[in-house]
């Protein structure tokens, strides 16, 4: 489904998949320790760090049972805590994606593509 909805007395809401991705990309990248997210070329099979305007081609959005399910490609700065990275980019994630569409947040999947030496 390319699209979540949220179920109002009002009425429907629907928000496209891409523009959760864009505003989880934007939340992902405050967080300490995330050099950025990451693309994955199946063909070449490399891994390569996205530029800030294509954030949400490093996510991944689906909607499972009324919940989102998503998936995180990133790259993190070298030296840091990863567990400790991961678990911060899923509680703000997880918070403020909730707060922004009224949608919960069934499963948060992180996956560290890579690692960057930050000057």
């Amino acid at each position: 489904m390319k699209n979540s909805s949220v179920n109002t007395h009002m009425g429907n809401i629907t928000v496209d998949n891409d523009v959760i991705a864009q505003f989880a990309g934007s939340v992902a990248i405050e967080c300490f320790g995330i050099v950025g997210m990451a693309g994955f070329n199946v063909r070449d099979g490399l891994v390569k760090l996205l530029k800030k305007d294509s954030l949400r081609r490093g996510i991944s959005v689906t909607l499972r049972n009324h919940k989102l399910v998503l998936d995180f490609h990133i790259i993190v700065a070298y030296g840091v805590s990863i567990v400790a990275v991961c678990e911060n980019l899923m509680e703000n994630v997880k918070y403020r994606i909730e707060e922004f569409t009224g949608l919960e947040i069934e499963k948060i999947n992180v996956y560290v593509e890579g690692v960057k030496v930050i000057d």
